[in-house]
């Protein structure tokens, strides 16, 4: 019998809650005041599609706190784009990686769902 917690099987709040508090408790204030801000939004227009967007940016939080690996890329790549000149072939690569982790990220967390 295992006594690892369950993924979430769903990202509903109180899933996407649970795993973050076990996986990077510090950014619990974060998740907060996002979800209020995006559930103010999806009031305002009167759309689910805030809500939608809250639940995949902390599955993919909530993917890179899980997989060191990918945490460790996206930092290393995201230091080249704030380091280096936007004209140059290194930052081009840095965005490429950027944009691989938090697709590979993205993939993961939609696998859960």
């Amino acid at each position: 019998m295992s006594t690892a917690p369950e993924e979430p099987s769903n990202l509903s709040f109180p899933s996407l809650y649970a795993v973050l508090a076990r996986v990077a408790p510090d950014r619990l204030p974060e998740l907060l005041a996002d979800r209020d801000a995006q559930f103010a939004r999806a009031a305002e227009t009167g759309s689910y599609e805030p809500l939608r967007e809250f639940q995949l940016k902390w599955a993919i939080v909530i993917e890179l706190a899980r997989r060191h690996d990918l945490a460790q890329r996206m930092e290393a790549a995201q230091r080249v784009v704030h380091t280096r000149d936007r004209d140059t072939p290194e930052w081009r690569a840095a965005m490429d990686e950027v944009r691989e982790v938090y697709n590979e990220a993205w993939r993961a967390a939609s696998v859960r769902r």
